[in-house]
């Protein structure tokens, strides 16, 4: 075969060669597999319950007018809804500071300014988190907090004001309201605080400011039927890997859950889990609030809020916050630490301790009224008493005694009255016929 020849076929081979790599490429761009289609992941619903939002959570328990010679309160939701509505209508501006050493004297020296609206809050409110609620017109929000909030508008010629005091650290701000439509103002903020019930300043020297109500009151007393929440949700909630978690029976009352890196105790006579990751455990100061808006959005995230809990305490230095129980408007206390209160412990960048409890109340069987005594015949008691100072004490109010009926699963709700004393709430007993003790410790 000739020269000529060879490169004539190598010249074949070659254009050859060339097509069919043009033909594989144009093939593998244009290829389009027949997979079978895939199933959708499904997304895992961890809630357990509602979220819930800052204005829901913190809430005021008590409302305070004073007028020129009157005093006049309520506890009522509705009243205080009505308020609460039309102040988040506002913008503040103008916040400034006032004071920042005030006494307990001069606290109760401002409280008893007449033409004024006293907001009553169980625990301080960072005025941060509280711009959720009230919007303030500052690009610079003091990292101050608040347990008292006085709506003044005594200076008719004025724009109304809004005072923050704090009882605890005697921190007082004050800002200006912008008020949108003062006919609104005036109809659902001095009108409803004008219709509270009488209440009595108990006169105490230089004591805190004490009011309550002056005349009986009546309360409805609420049995339900006991719901629970199956602890296997609260495992799903706040473990990263469900599957890993490890269940271990400790007696016939207590229940244990783990994996390696927390545990979740469930105690199913008193219906409270226990939930702690050591390892997050921190011993820094933690910015208030960052530490209440932290924890509110961890129970958020799985939807914790299986009743009305509202913010009731929070201390900084150990990182703790406390969410309490409320029906009615009313607080509920029980014997059984915990039972009444959900409380966290944020430790660093995540949560160390989770403690509530994972009953509902679920069905209100019964609800018959029942008659208190008024507030100052309360107050006058425990003036009398010798089983206490009666000038320590910072609060008189009425409140829900939690009774657990185990045999029935029902849970009683029994209205009674409630003192403070240094951050501690105490049953009123009245001394009965065989000469019970007058106090009860709650």
């Amino acid at each position: 075969m000739g020269l000529k020849y060879i490169e004539t076929i190598k010249s074949i081979v070659l254009l050859l060669l060339v097509l069919m790599s043009v033909m594989f490429t144009f093939t593998i761009w244009t290829f389009s597999p027949n997979y079978e289609p895939m199933e959708q992941m499904q997304t895992v619903d961890i809630s357990i319950a509602e979220k819930k939002t800052i204005d829901e959570i913190i809430k005021p328990y008590k409302i305070i007018t004073n007028l020129k010679d009157q005093v006049l309160g309520s506890m009522e939701s509705r009243k205080i809804n009505t308020i609460l509505s039309e102040m988040s209508t506002w913008q503040l501006k103008d916040l400034q500071l006032v004071n920042q050493d005030m006494s307990k004297f001069d606290v109760a020296k401002v409280l008893r300014q007449p033409s004024q609206m006293t907001l009553y809050f169980p625990g301080e409110v960072p005025i941060l988190v509280y711009d959720n609620v009230l919007m303030i017109e500052d690009n610079n929000i003091p990292e101050a907090t608040f347990n008292r909030l006085i709506i003044d508008w005594s200076q008719s010629t004025q724009l109304p004001t809004v005072h923050f005091l704090s009882e605890t650290s005697g921190v007082h701000y004050q800002a200006q309201i912008n008020l949108p439509n003062k006919s609104s103002f005036l109809r659902n903020v001095v009108d409803v605080g004008q219709s509270f019930a009488e209440f009595a300043e108990i006169d105490r020297g230089n004591a805190p400011f004490l009011t309550v109500s002056k005349h009986p009151i009546t309360i409805p007393r609420h049995t339900y039927y006991q719901e629970e929440v199956n602890p296997l949700r609260f495992r799903d909630a706040l473990f990263s890997d469900p599957n890993a978690v490890r269940r271990s029976q400790v007696d016939s009352n207590e229940e244990e859950y783990g994996d390696d890196h927390a545990f979740m105790k469930v105690l199913t006579k008193t219906k409270m889990l226990k939930y702690t990751m050591p390892a997050a455990e921190s011993q820094e100061i933690a910015i208030p609030s960052e530490l209440l808006v932290n924890t509110i959005d961890f129970i958020n995230e799985h939807g914790g809020w299986t009743d009305e809990f509202r913010y009731s305490y929070m201390n900084p230095i150990s990182r703790h916050v406390e969410f309490q129980l409320y029906v009615d408007g009313l607080p509920v206390y029980s014997e059984q630490s915990g039972t009444n209160e959900i409380m966290q412990k944020w430790g660093d960048s995540r949560v160390y301790q989770y403690f509530r409890p994972y009953y509902t109340l679920d069905v209100n069987v019964e609800t018959v009224d029942v008659e208190l005594p008024s507030g100052v015949e309360v107050a006058e008691a425990l003036r009398d008493s010798d089983d206490l100072d009666f000038d320590l004490i910072d609060e008189i109010t009425p409140g829900y005694f939690l009774i657990h009926d185990d045999n029935q699963r029902l849970l009683i709700l029994q209205p009674c009255w409630y003192y403070l004393i240094k951050d501690n709430w105490f049953r009123f007993m009245p001394e009965g016929p065989s000469g019970g003790d007058e106090i009860g410790l709650e």
